[in-house]
C-alpha cells in the first residue's frame, strides 16, 4: 500500500503562526472578493431558475426570446464557478482551508506540540493566535502556546 492509498491526508504545507500572519492582509482582500463571487452566483442561479420556470423545456431553444440572456447567464455562471474553484483550490494546495466565506474563517495547516493542527484565523482578528485539531472545528479553538509561535527557523537555531 502506498502512502497515497493509506487513507492519510498529507497537508501540502505546514505553516508557522508567523508565516500565516504574513498572509492575513492578502486573505483579508481575497475573501470579500470570493464572497462577492458566491453572492453573484446565487443571483445568476436565481435568474436561471426563473427562466427555466417561465420557459420550461424551451428555455435553451434558439428561438426563445430570452435565449441570449440565458446564454449570458450560463457563461457568467461558468466563469464565476471556475474562478472560485481556482482561487479556493490554489489556497488548498498551499495548505490553507477556507472554512466559511461568510464568516471569513480560514485554517492553515500547522504544528502545535508535535501534532498537525489547524491554525485558525477569522476576519476581524489581528493575527493568527488560535488553533484546533484537524478533526475539530471553531468551537474547539484554543490559544496557540507561546512556545509554538516562534518561526521554525528560530526553533531550529535555538536547538543548535
Amino acid at each position: 500500500m502506498t502512502p497515497k492509498d493509506s487513507g492519510r491526508v498529507e497537508p501540502p504545507r505546514i505553516w508557522t503562526a508567523d508565516e500565516a500572519n504574513a498572509r492575513i492582509s492578502e486573505l483579508g482582500e481575497l475573501l470579500p472578493r470570493l464572497r462577492g463571487w458566491v453572492s453573484r452566483l446565487g443571483e445568476v442561479h436565481a435568474e436561471q431558475e426563473r427562466l427555466k420556470e417561465f420557459w420550461g423545456r424551451d428555455v435553451d431553444a434558439a428561438d426563445t426570446p430570452d435565449h441570449e440572456l440565458k446564454a449570458r447567464l450560463d457563461a457568467e455562471w461558468q466563469n464565476l464557478s471556475q474562478r472560485l474553484e481556482e482561487a479556493i483550490g490554489g489556497l488548498r494546495r498551499e495548505g490553507i482551508e477556507v472554512k466559511s466565506l461568510e464568516e471569513g474563517l480560514v485554517d492553515f495547516y500547522g504544528i502545535v506540540d508535535g501534532q498537525v493542527v489547524f491554525l485558525c484565523w477569522q476576519r476581524g482578528e489581528a493575527e493568527v493566535t488560535f488553533f484546533h485539531p484537524v478533526g475539530g472545528g471553531y468551537r474547539d479553538r484554543r490559544p496557540i502556546p507561546e512556545r509554538n509561535r516562534a518561526p521554525s527557523t528560530a526553533r531550529a537555531r535555538d536547538r543548535a
